[in-house]
């Protein structure tokens, strides 16, 4: 074996904690080399938007699960605190590093940096190749008609299928050559990942275990129970029908592939396996509109939106965060969010929508509270959701479409069991009053033990009024076009 092979590689691990489909790692077991694997913990010093205090969670638990597996096949991993090319540039030089591998991302900083870092280890004659290891196509593998980024989603997903089915995903190596004398490493502990003074974090760790085995067992598990009525059960919040997997895809515990591959591999076909790789497309498409369209996460994707007139509403937005509405579907997502760091899809866009059109909120202030507080608050679908449901992104839903909470509350969870479950104080509430206890009689209510305006708040909007304010907010920007 020569010096080229000898020399060690690093394998920058980023948003792909994972062994299994892990093309960055496949490479470098290939390589032939003595591995040494990376993690490096910046403070945003290229301008990429830090985790939020629920994905800092994740990520801490995530780490010393890939640490675990990593230790099984003999490769170590380092952490260090730092700007990111900084602390390759010296690892690389210390070790006398050959080769460095790592998984792409698609956000414009970490592009930029990713090419700058590439620049100046060639320059030192030090291999670098990176890999999709997070997507099912590239985004610019897809051109609409024009030869530009699509705008839509329904052609953007036509195109995509129309490329053929993505690559088989490969399996995790059995062997590999970890580094025999790795450098000291920071102490995950101390990077103070983890909430502590107060940890509010006893419900996630009730609600979710992260690490790319729970990841696998929680495909097997939607494939095994629930896949065959997702297209039946997915919009509905009291039952479990969704896959749970989106914050063991945000960390890149599981690939794509594999979950496109298993899911196509189990025999069910029919309406709940499209609308299932349809969820997986609009992942694919916000990462293609974040590529093409880099500032999607600060700027309205439809420029005419940056003269519509939001409210400032201390007040609303922190009752909207807290659960304390009035209105009970959009209370209990939000309550549901904050003790478990996620939402169902469905209350996901209710509640959205209540603070952009009934409280005619800036869609920013909703995404940046989500960016806090989801265990899946992807870069991407973040982002192209909200603008989304604010009427103000790509194939956005039509400002004018307002959602009525009562109405979808009285639709999706007709029997009142997620509602009740997240709004205890409701719990007595027949179902004819669940989703409007302000029109219950007061001897209903005096049955139910609810005090209007203390054990639970009366509507900080009417339904109707506020719905016409934002269709008329929604004219200004008509008249002004």
């Amino acid at each position: 074996m020569d010096n080229a092979t000898t020399a060690p590689a690093l394998l920058w691990f980023r948003n792909d904690l994972r062994l299994d489909d892990n093309p960055a790692l496949t490479a470098a077991v290939e390589s032939g080399r003595p591995i040494l694997a990376v993690h490096v913990e910046d403070s945003g010093t290229d301008g990429r938007r830090m985790p939020g205090g629920a994905s800092r969670w994740w990520l801490h638990h995530s780490l010393a699960s890939l640490k675990e597996s990593l230790a099984e096949l003999g490769i170590p991993l380092v952490l260090r605190r730092g700007p990111e090319a900084d602390v390759l540039r010296d690892l690389a030089k210390e070790f006398g590093a050959g080769a460095i591998f790592w998984n792409r991302r698609y956000d414009a900083p970490g592009i930029a940096a990713d090419s700058d870092l590439k620049a100046s280890l060639r320059a030192r004659d030090i291999a670098c190749e990176s890999f999709n290891g997070a997507l099912l196509i590239e985004p610019w593998r897809v051109r609409s008609g024009s030869g530009g980024p699509f705008k839509v989603f329904t052609p953007f997903w036509r195109a995509a299928q129309a490329a053929g089915a993505p690559p088989h995903p490969l399996n995790a190596p059995t062997k590999a050559i970890g580094h025999p004398a790795p450098p000291a490493s920071d102490r995950l502990e101390d990077w103070d990942l983890l909430p502590t003074r107060p940890d509010w974090s006893g419900g996630l760790r009730d609600t979710w275990q992260p690490g790319e085995a729970s990841a696998r067992q929680a495909l097997s598990r939607f494939i095994g129970e629930r896949l065959a009525g997702y297209a039946d059960n997915r919009d509905q919040p009291g039952r479990n029908g969704t896959s749970m997997l989106s914050p063991h895809l945000r960390f890149g515990e599981i690939s794509p592939r594999r979950i496109w591959h298993e899911v196509c591999a189990a025999g069910i076909e029919g309406e709940a396996l499209t609308k299932f790789q349809a969820e997986l497309g609009w992942r694919e498409f916000s990462y293609h509109l974040l590529f093409h369209f880099p500032d999607l996460a600060t700027r309205n994707f439809q420029r005419r939106f940056d003269a519509f007139p939001w409210r400032e509403d201390p007040a609303g937005l922190k009752a909207w965060q807290r659960g304390r509405t009035g209105y009970p579907l959009v209370d209990a997502g939000m309550r549901q969010l904050w003790q478990t760091g996620t939402l169902h899809n469905r209350v996901r866009m209710v509640a959205a929508s209540f603070l952009v059109k009934h409280l005619l909120l800036d869609w920013r202030l909703g995404e940046a509270w989500f960016w806090d507080t989801l265990v899946d608050a992807d870069p991407a679908s973040n982002t192209a959701s909200w603008q989304w449901v604010a009427g103000s992104g790509a194939d956005a839903a039509p400002y004018f479409r307002i959602f009525n909470p009562t109405a979808q509350g009285e639709r999706f969870d007709g029997d009142g069991a997620y509602t009740r479950q997240w709004l205890p104080e409701l719990a007595k509430l027949p179902d004819r009053y669940l989703f409007r206890p302000h029109e219950a009689p007061s001897e209903v209510l005096a049955e139910a033990g609810i005090r209007l305006g203390d054990t639970y708040p009366l509507p900080i909007v009417e339904h109707a009024k506020a719905r016409q304010r934002a269709l008329d907010a929604f004219e200004t920007l008509k008249s002004a076009a």
